[in-house]
Parts: structure tokens; sequence; C-alpha cells
């Protein structure tokens, strides 16, 4: 695994002399936040060695390296998903390769549907907990004690101190933050009625297609400080009447992007 990722290190270092501190995942219709900051450098995932390349409506496809209240951040403008083709490993690449460039701490985000019937679309959810359900998790296959041992606990992954500042943040700014549970799901067909009345009885608040490999990866391969953040797009309880598809979650979180990059850049430098 470790022979994977340092070509690409290699690679970004060669392009830019740059050692970020936080690596941030920026979600469907969220990438705006790469333009607030003082940009270093960006390259297309295409250029880099191992990367896949991001498919999907929403996501630019570059990573963009910079700083924001002197932080050295390293921010993916769009993700890849497990529906797209991609093995789990794939998919997690580019954390570790963020990791092995020597980031700590992650944030990551995402849009998301709400099974919890007392969030409303446009609320932003920090992630307290997280349920698998892909049916498939990033550290299968042979492990590399190089990169993190064979079992990594999960519990406790998500740092209870930025989920209170992040609460905080929110209630400063005046954002609609809350808290819970994200469950992950494989996608790219969006869930029935009955499957999110399933969820919902599971214990999850929202519901997703990305997220948690990365968070499991990130755990594993030594990040001491993870927040995770869901623009709730939609509501998902399983009513007659919803209806979602991909346009409506763009401009549902193009709509949340001012209370979303408020509790971003009050976020970073608590990271």
């Amino acid at each position: 695994m470790k022979k994977k990722i340092e070509p690409a290190v290699n690679f970004i270092k060669g392009r830019l002399n740059f050692t970020p501190e936080i690596s941030i995942v920026l979600g469907s219709g969220l990438g705006q936040f790469a333009d607030q900051i003082e940009i270093s450098g960006a390259i297309d995932y295409s250029e880099i060695p191992g990367f896949p390349v991001s498919t999907v409506h929403g996501h630019k496809g570059r990573l963009v390296l910079g700083t924001y209240a002197n932080r050295k951040l390293a921010i993916m403008q769009g993700r890849f998903h497990y529906y797209e083709g991609y093995s789990l490993s794939e998919v997690v690449f580019p954390v570790r390769v963020l990791r092995g460039l020597g980031a700590s701490g992650l944030l990551i985000t995402n849009a998301s549907g709400a099974l919890n019937r007392n969030f409303r679309v446009g609320d932003l959810m920090i992630i307290n907990d997280h349920i698998n359900l892909m049916g498939d998790n990033p550290l299968r296959g042979a492990n590399d004690e190089k990169i993190g041992p064979r079992f990594p606990p999960m519990q406790g992954i998500y740092a209870p101190k930025l989920i209170e500042a992040g609460l905080e943040i929110g209630r400063k700014i005046g954002a609609p933050v809350q808290t819970g549970v994200y469950v992950a799901v494989t996608g790219p067909s969006y869930e029935t009625a009955a499957e999110l009345r399933a969820l919902s009885l599971l214990g999850a608040d929202a519901v997703g297609m990305s997220t948690v490999p990365e968070v499991i990866a990130a755990a594993h391969c030594g990040y001491t400080k993870i927040i995770g953040i869901s623009c709730i797009t939609d509501m998902a309880t399983g009513e007659a009447h919803e209806n979602v598809n991909h346009e409506l979650v763009i401009a549902a979180a193009n709509a949340a992007q001012p209370a979303f990059l408020g509790l971003i850049q009050g976020l970073i430098p608590r990271i």
C-alpha cells in the first residue's frame, strides 16, 4: 500500500513545496470554500499518479493547496464514490496520500438526505457517529503495518471537542447546526421509502453515499482530528410526497453555502 502512495506524495511535493496540516474533502455542491483561501497551487486529479478521476457533476476534480487562518490546507474539490465503479481502496487513496504529505486533521463534507424528521433542508449536521451499510470496508485485504494497525478501533473517531466547537460556532453565526449519525449506502439509486424507514429505525439521522470509507481509512492511517459535516439537501423520511434528484441536491447545497462557509471558516483554526 505504501508503495502505491509514495509516487503520488512525491509528485505533489515535486510540483508544490507544501506540507498541509489539514485535509479537507468537499462534497457535491460544496466546493466553493477552496476559492476563499490563499492558494499556493492546484493540481488536476488526472495528473496525480494513482488518483482516480471524479465523474460526478458538482465535483471539480482538483487538489487545491493553500492557507486559511494561518493553517496550511490540502483541499479536495470533489471526491470519488463507490458507485462510480471504483473500489473502496481507490476511493480512500487520496486521503491516505494527503496523510503522507503531512496532514493530521481531516474535515470531510457531504450532501445528504435527512432521516431525522426534526431536521430541515439547509441544516448542517455535524457527524457524531456513522453506520457503514456499503457492504465493504476500505481496509479489507492485506494490511500494511506502516500505514496502520490490522484492527483499528472506530469508536470515538469523530473528535468530541470539534463537535462541541462546531455547535458553538453555529450558535455564534446563526447557522442551523445539528449533530447526528450518518449512514452510508452504496447508491447510485436513491433509497425506497421502505429503505428510508428501515435506516431511521437503525438510528441514523442522515443518509448518503460517501464519507464513511474515507473516515475509516483516516482513522486507520493516523489522522488525529476528524470532523464530518453533512449538508442536508433533502428530506428522506419515506413520505410518499418526497422527491429527490441530483439537480435538487446541488441546488440545495448551493443555497446552504453561506452557513456552510461560516462553519468551515470557524472550525479550521480549531483543528
